[in-house]
């Protein structure tokens, strides 16, 4: 589905350039020579899609800041087609103080983040539940983590990542008579989790710019928290303790 969706998009942003370009030879801005409007084609490629993909980061979906820096990139290079300013391909290394401003964004607002005592830290860095405990926590990971293997055992996790998914079903999993804390945060990206009934839990949820689903209680635009406990949560002994955080994602959290 993904597959499809990313293609249907790359159609028509083709289709778009396609007739942007025609439209501009017609009216003499450029010529129609291959090379010379391939020169205006690829940059303005990278702004549709560096657009295309900041909207949907937005939305909640995964892309904010690689949408943003293709959008700024392309940008850059169709005012050198049009003799604005000065500014190559090659030039892209400029650009790295940009890193800084999406640090930045990253952690704006933290000092307002609820503070939260964490005993263990675990990162899983594979696609499937292998997981190795740190020393501290892993920074600017990148790739999707997925807990649906047939009886994985619960532990209390401490999970990190700049751009990925999580997928965790607990109704696949072995969950000890005790209270675990789980604590999942990331920049961008997807976070599905799968409860079975006789779970009691606690949940905190944030999102930056997205939109929050827990259990169909919905809170979707920007700084979006939903929070949820079980009747049962503080008189249960096994319950866990969940902590959700992205920059720019969706979280969802149902119940089978």
């Amino acid at each position: 589905m993904k597959n499809n969706h990313f293609l249907r998009s790359i159609f028509a942003i083709s289709i778009i350039l396609a007739g942007t370009v025609l439209v501009l030879a017609n009216i003499g801005i450029i010529s129609w020579d291959f090379m010379e409007a391939w020169l205006y084609i690829y940059p303005a490629f990278f702004v549709l899609l560096g657009l295309k993909w900041t909207f949907d980061g937005i939305r909640g979906r995964a892309g904010l800041s690689a949408g943003s820096f293709l959008a700024i990139f392309g940008s850059l290079l169709l005012l050198d087609r049009f003799q604005i300013i000065a500014f190559t391909f090659g030039d892209v290394y400029k650009l790295w103080p940009l890193l800084l401003v999406y640090l930045g964004f990253s952690i704006f607002g933290s000092s307002t983040r609820r503070k939260r005592k964490r005993t263990f830290q675990f990162i899983f860095d594979s696609d499937k539940h292998q997981s190795k405990k740190m020393p501290r926590k892993q920074k600017f990971a990148i790739g999707d983590h997925d807990f649906s293997n047939a009886n994985w055992q619960v532990e209390p996790m401490d999970l990190w990542n700049a751009v990925g998914d999580y997928h965790l079903d607990f109704t696949k999993a072995f969950i000890p008579d005790e209270e675990i804390p789980i604590s999942i945060q990331g920049w961008a990206g997807d976070i599905r989790i799968l409860m079975p009934e006789n779970v009691e839990l606690a949940i905190e949820a944030h999102v930056k710019a997205g939109d929050i689903n827990v259990f169909g209680l919905n809170a979707e635009g920007i700084n979006r928290e939903v929070f949820y406990e079980t009747p049962n949560y503080k008189q249960a002994t096994r319950k866990l303790d969940i902590y959700l955080s992205l920059k720019a994602g969706s979280i969802r959290v149902d119940r089978v």
